[in-house]
């Protein structure tokens, strides 16, 4: 395993090992640049890797039915992790670390973010209960009879990044025919109002952190009512939302290094911009440490707890014998 960012395919993702993480990190990247993460989103994720970090990459197909991207993801996360740790045992390394589920984070970038949401969603302990008020009786049936007994992403951080739960219209910019799509059923499932109304309802996203762009006009800002970021932060505020607004537009995290500059390639983004301006990186770095310092600090917590009562148990019992 190399120290250097070097991506290898696994499953049907690219993993770059670390030969000494501090945690795992799953990305998933937006639209179209998210067919292809490890050279779009190249610098985000080196940088990512250079603070300790294994990376895996993430790609998914487009299309409009996000239950079934987000229950391949699952599928996938399930059969890799078994591949990682093999891979990293023929590398002499501790295949145990990629056992443990609490080493393993998720960052996404815009439509990336929504995916994560609904696969955190599905790791509800009490059968999907809140989503039979949000989505069809159909929808729910077919979900469950998928998820069956696979394991989602319960307790595991994530990081949001210009966060993106738009449905039709967001992706279809003419009103009438994204209307008429979604009247014949072959719309963006779940809508933004059913993704909504599902977060709303759960009691999920307690280890969640998000940055947002000021001048992002995709996914908004903190000021921007009618976007999906303002929408999370008034939502996840009373759930210990990490959350840093930074300078920038909705593709900042996309870019390759090249000489002391990140370059995008997009004319209607920044195109190119100097490192030393740059402060996603760095953010990002603080807030996903933040993350995986609350989850060690709830299983410590977690296991004093268990503690506490394996020793009450044993003092009443040793109590009762005496008398």
């Amino acid at each position: 395993m190399s120290t250097q960012l070097r991506f290898e395919p696994l499953g049907f993702s690219w993993v770059a090992f670390h030969p000494q993480p501090k945690g795992v990190i799953r990305f998933i990247g937006g639209a179209f640049f998210g067919s292809f993460p490890t050279l779009s989103y190249r610098y985000f994720l080196e940088t990512l890797f250079e603070s300790g970090y294994t990376i895996v990459a993430i790609p998914f197909r487009f299309t409009f039915q996000h239950w079934s991207v987000s229950l391949s993801l699952l599928e996938e996360q399930n059969e890799l992790q078994n591949l990682l740790v093999e891979k990293a045992k023929a590398a002499g390394y501790d295949g145990k670390f990629y056992l443990e589920n609490s080493n393993y984070l998720w960052v996404g970038h815009s439509l990336g973010c929504k995916y994560i949401a609904l696969l955190e969603l599905l790791s509800d302990k009490n059968g999907l209960t809140y989503f039979q008020d949000c989505i069809s009786q159909k929808q729910l049936d077919t979900i469950r009879r998928r998820l069956g007994d696979k394991k989602a992403i319960f307790n595991q951080p994530s990081l949001l990044l210009a966060p993106d739960i738009s449905d039709t219209e967001s992706a279809i910019p003419i009103q009438s025919l994204a209307h008429f799509i979604d009247q014949m059923g072959w719309g963006v499932l779940p809508s933004r109002t059913q993704i909504e109304c599902m977060i709303d309802r759960s009691q999920l996203f307690n280890i969640t952190g998000l940055i947002s762009f000021k001048s992002d006009d995709i996914a908004g800002n903190d000021n921007n009512k009618q976007k999906g970021v303002y929408w999370f932060i008034q939502q996840l505020k009373n759930q210990n939302l990490i959350h840093q607004e930074i300078p920038g537009k909705h593709l900042e995290p996309v870019g390759i290094k090249i000489g002391k500059s990140i370059v995008d390639f997009n004319p209607w983004d920044k195109f190119i911009e100097p490192i030393y301006k740059r402060q996603l990186e760095p953010v990002a770095v603080r807030i996903l440490q933040q993350l995986s310092d609350r989850v060690k600090s709830a299983l410590l917590q977690s296991s004093y707890q268990t503690q506490k009562k394996s020793i009450s148990k044993v003092t009443v019992g040793v109590s009762t014998s005496k008398h």
